[in-house]
């Protein structure tokens, strides 16, 4: 497989980040947001296939090539918001469009709701609002969230012998890959320490949510948003559940069925393939 991308390093005011830039200069403005513990990688063999585009597919902070939150700051999903508009002021674009997987899908759902003036359209990948969580089950919520962020520096992260033991490792985890891209995921995530690798993603994106969403707040999210929006839908994803399938029902998007699982977008070429057809339709249509 060809990837053709460049590399960048963007110094925003809080921390720096790394990215790939894919498609022309003046292609249409898109951030790409990948999901939890992944990194820029998982746009590798979509983005390249979506024409007339200029993808800047971040790593998240914590996640990737970029720099960890400082000590003390939180990996509160909403936050990710605050990092993607300040790359968008680094590009100087006023509106833009997003495309997001998973938890970057998510992220890509707040910011548009929030800040509708501002994003030109929504292209969503097995993913929408975060998990959510009523008022009764916020102090035990947050009680676990502190007691996991006490412990959380005496944590060690698991070592790997060798790449291959991490790639397998990581075809077993959240939202199951193909080795194909558990290899690319892994040649950007993984770091070399003593006794073998590691994973460079922050220690503390495993810590529990200390706050969530009402399902009513994650639904007023969806509300707000202005643009033309366009949801993949793995079949074999994470978002098949009743109680989910009834939300997608409702959803005021459009929404494309693929057979595959999450990563349906970088687990081989056909499923790449068949997410950027009904991409290019939807960036060009």
């Amino acid at each position: 497989m060809s990837l053709v991308f460049e590399e960048v390093r963007l110094s925003l005011p809080h921390l720096e980040v790394a990215a790939h830039l894919y498609g022309p200069e003046d292609g249409k403005p898109v951030i790409a947001l990948h999901g939890w513990l992944d990194n820029a990688a998982t746009f590798s063999r979509l983005a390249p296939r979506l024409r007339g585009l200029r993808i800047v597919a971040l790593d998240l902070p914590g996640h990737g090539h970029s720099e960890h939150r400082p000590a003390g700051a939180a990996y509160n999903i909403w936050e990710y918001a605050h990092d993607v508009l300040q790359v968008a002021e680094q590009f100087g674009w006023q509106r833009f469009s997003l495309l997001g997987h998973s938890m970057g899908a998510i992220v890509s759902v707040l910011l548009a709701g929030a800040l509708p003036q501002r994003i030109e359209r929504l292209a969503l990948i097995d993913g929408v609002i975060p998990y959510t969580g009523e008022a009764d089950s916020a102090p035990k919520k947050l009680g676990a969230a502190l007691e996991a962020l006490l412990a959380v520096d005496d944590k060690r992260k698991p070592v790997y012998a060798n790449f291959v033991q991490a790639v397998e490792a990581r075809m077993k985890g959240v939202g199951a890959v193909s080795r194909e891209a558990a290899e690319l995921l892994a040649q950007r995530g993984l770091t070399p320490v003593p006794g073998g690798y590691t994973w460079r993603t922050d220690a503390r994106l495993m810590v529990p949510s200390a706050m969530r969403l009402t399902r009513a707040h994650a639904l007023a999210f969806v509300a707000q948003v202005a643009c033309p929006a366009t949801l993949v839908l793995a079949e074999q994803g994470l978002m098949n559940d009743p109680e989910m399938m009834k939300l997608i029902d409702d959803l005021p998007f459009d929404v494309q069925r693929l057979p595959g699982g999450h990563h349906l977008h970088l687990d081989d070429e056909a499923g790449a393939e068949a997410v950027a057809a009904v991409f290019n339709a939807f960036f060009h249509g």
